[in-house]
């Protein structure tokens, strides 16, 4: 679990499968990721915590437990770096909780799992991504041009990352 002001990152349990269903299911949470899909299938959530419960987080608020997002790395050891990914309900969006999220995630990246990289992409159609990643410490890198294929569309992917040394550095500036 990781607390930050008024977030609490916590694995996902079998119980919150309706929220994440509810919320991953719209369609403008669904338009800006790749993997979610619209409709959101029942069983999909339960699916999805059985797979990810040990490389995601559900973003609580920290004073009601509400559940407003989702974030997580998926580490690759052999190269030390994981990928963030996440993404916020619309009721919740706006309001900072995933640069927060994402903050707080990158700092477990470094000091708990030991990478030496943190990256991350978004859509270039959602630039609201790229200013979480950017409020993260995060460093554009390149636009992948049409890289992905979401709903028939081909979109651009923009790439960001932070490396441990980088991320020192912002520490130390604390």
């Amino acid at each position: 679990m990781i607390t930050t002001e008024r977030l609490v990152l916590r694995r996902p349990e079998l119980r919150d499968a309706s929220a994440i269903q509810t919320l991953a299911g719209a369609r403008e949470v669904a338009f800006n990721t790749l993997t979610i899909p619209h409709p959101y299938p029942d069983g999909a959530a339960e699916a999805w915590i059985e797979r990810r419960r040990d490389d995601a987080f559900l973003i609580t608020l920290r004073e009601t437990g509400e559940v407003v997002g989702m974030i997580g790395v998926r580490v690759n050891a052999e190269h030390e770096h994981g990928e963030l990914g996440y993404w916020i309900g619309v009721p919740y969006q706006g309001r900072g909780y995933a640069s927060e999220a994402a903050r707080a995630v990158i700092d477990y990246a470094f000091e708990e799992l030991k990478l030496n990289k943190v990256f991350a992409e978004h859509f270039a159609r959602n630039p609201a991504s790229g200013r979480v990643m950017q409020k993260a410490g995060m460093t554009y890198e390149a636009t992948l041009r049409q890289h992905h294929k979401k709903w028939g569309e081909f979109v651009d992917a923009a790439m960001y990352s932070i490396l441990r040394t980088e991320w020192k550095g912002l520490r130390t500036e604390d």
